[in-house]
């Protein structure tokens, strides 16, 4: 079977990092090869630039500056670790994609999704996800989840205005991307949000074998 390409997407504090492992699991259950992976990082060059990208003494860093870092990282993320994974017919689980710079860059810094995509589309060289799984939970349910780490990174430390900007980004990249995208309910158990993800890769995964 080829390769399969999965994100995982969605606002702070919805769970996807706990969703993931639980996911590989699942999959190393099942005999079938699979990566994990996360964005920014991934590589030991990306997670150096994640690094500067977090790091909370970086507060005069400029969004254009950010949004060159995601998508660098990312470039690297696809020449070093995605794209050879997934010509060995690997499943490539990834916490966060393009989708995450187009909320947060595009919309949360007010760059624009246009702008920001456009970047994104000359790192990742024409690599799309087969499947978006994201995880829908209310902006201000998710901020009190991350709110309650007190020593949060460069931008769970923003505010609630930005917060808010990144949800709504998101909501609107949902009605401008639909394809390949499967919301999950982020708000039920950790149980009933794992029945629903590998629901999605399973049918994903029977449609790739047909």
């Amino acid at each position: 079977m080829e390769g399969v390409f999965i994100t995982l997407e969605g606002p702070d504090g919805a769970g996807k990092s706990t969703i993931i492992k639980l996911i590989g699991d699942y999959l190393k259950d099942k005999g079938i090869e699979f990566i994990m992976t996360r964005e920014p990082g991934g590589t030991i060059i990306g997670e150096k630039i994640r690094d500067i990208i977090l790091d909370n003494e970086n507060i005069d860093m400029g969004p254009e500056t950010e949004a060159l870092l995601y998508a660098a990282s990312r470039g690297q993320h696809i020449h070093e670790k995605i794209s050879p994974a997934l010509k060995e017919g690997k499943i490539v689980l990834c916490d966060r994609f393009v989708l995450s710079s187009l909320a947060y860059q595009g919309v949360g810094r007010s760059l624009g999704i246009k702008e920001v995509k456009s970047i994104n589309d000359f790192a990742i060289q024409g690599i799309e996800p087969d499947l978006v799984l994201f995880f829908h939970i209310d902006a201000e349910v998710s901020l009190e989840r991350k709110t309650k780490n007190l020593e949060g990174d460069r931008l769970e430390k923003e505010g609630k205005e930005f917060h808010n900007k990144v949800y709504n980004g998101y909501m609107e990249l949902l009605n401008m991307y639909p394809k390949n995208i499967k919301i999950i309910d982020a708000t039920k158990s950790i149980e009933e949000v794992l029945e629903q993800s590998i629901g999605e890769i399973e049918k994903l995964l029977i449609s790739k074998e047909g």
